[in-house]
């Protein structure tokens, strides 16, 4: 029994993380090009920040907006979370085109995202997030590639430079937006980073307070509306922050409880018939939740296989993965440091789906602030 639940879990990991990505890129492969032609007049643009950074963040965020090479009309809606005690005041040189609104109360990103959306007065909402910035270009792709009538949404790409992420989490991300993109290339990419995608704005929808995941419940909202997702891959955001790796395990337990939340307040996406990306998005975002459970069923596997040798050869494998594992780790050179590092990662990595499972189990939404009751 327990040499089959090793089999099962070693299964799940190798269909999830290795045969699934393979064969959508293989099919993204022989898919044909999916390029909208650009619009014949570009239309009006209001990027949206919810925001409770301080006033030198939101600024350096807007000016850069403005400084995009987007030829239409482009507004910009700032909306202050309540909780914010320093309002950001625009110059004169960017009022006539920035309006700041309050956010709604109970404030967080989803209820200031309302509050912005509420004014906005564009044909395309734009949303980014007060850290990554555009690159000139990125408005005027994305808004592009709207220009697919079936699309209803585009998502570009955030880039996070070397050094300011660890290299487990970036070989991670790297993964990540490959998959989206080929995802793309079929029909739709499973969610957004919220730090940079397009929407138009007759398909907003006012979000539900306490959403923890607007960047994957509203494209996945606009999918069973019948609506498809692009990818923009050159349409790029750049991380302006170091990432620290308590604040990325944070980001990641939010992002995989929110993903139980999604099911919980969109039950659409779990019902074939309604989900047209079904398939893609159990095993895009709901098997990656069974990540852990399917890692200790692997190595209950290994254990008992291990066991059933004969003593003396159990013993003598036990024997040297114990030493291996005790030389990397106390070893201080620098070749053992990374590989701490990366283990450390990777444990984190892992870890977040069991954190995330807790939460859901309990119902603990409130996810956002590392202290925040859950």
């Amino acid at each position: 029994m327990t040499l089959a639940l090793g089999l099962a879990g070693a299964v799940l990991l190798l269909v999830t993380w290795g045969l699934y990505p393979l064969v959508i890129a293989l099919l993204a492969r022989v898919a044909p090009a999916r390029r909208a032609a650009p619009p014949a007049a570009w239309p009006s643009v209001t990027a949206l920040l919810a925001a409770r950074e301080s006033p030198a963040v939101i600024e350096a965020r807007v000016r850069n907006w403005f400084a995009s090479d987007y030829a239409g009309p482009l507004d910009v809606v700032v909306a202050l979370d309540p909780s914010v005690t320093e309002p950001w005041v625009p110059p004169a040189d960017l009022a006539p085109r920035v309006r700041v609104v309050v956010g709604d109360a109970p404030g967080g990103k989803c209820a200031n995202l309302n509050a912005a959306a509420r004014v906005a007065t564009g044909d395309v909402l734009v949303m980014g997030d007060a850290h990554q910035l555009f690159a000139p270009d990125a408005i005027r792709l994305l808004v592009a590639g709207l220009g697919d009538p079936k699309v209803g949404a585009v998502a570009g790409q955030l880039d996070i430079p070397p050094g300011r992420i660890g290299l487990v989490s970036r070989l991670y991300w790297n993964y990540e937006r490959t998959l989206r993109a080929n995802e793309a290339r079929l029909h739709s990419t499973v969610g957004v980073s919220g730090s940079i995608y397009a929407m138009r704005r007759a398909l907003w929808q006012p979000l539900r307070a306490g959403l923890i995941l607007d960047d994957v419940f509203v494209p996945m909202r606009l999918v069973t509306e019948g609506w498809r997702i692009a990818f923009e891959a050159r349409a790029i955001a750049t991380e302006s922050r170091q990432v620290e790796a308590a604040q990325e395990f944070r980001r990641k337990v939010r992002t995989l409880t929110g993903n139980y939340q999604l099911c919980a307040w969109l039950p659409a996406v779990v019902v074939p018939w309604r989900n047209p990306i079904w398939l893609q998005f159990v095993l895009h975002k709901l098997a990656r939740l069974a990540t852990p459970f399917a890692l200790v069923a692997v190595l209950v596997g290994l254990a008992a296989a291990v066991a059933s040798l004969a003593r003396p050869v159990a013993l003598a494998v036990a024997g040297v993965l114990a030493a291996v594992i005790l030389l990397a780790g106390l070893s201080p050179d620098p070749l053992s440091r990374r590989l701490r590092r990366a283990a450390m990662s990777f444990g984190a990595l892992v870890a977040a789906p069991a954190v995330a499972f807790v939460n859901a189990v309990q119902g603990k939404w409130d996810v956002w602030q590392p202290h925040a009751r859950r």
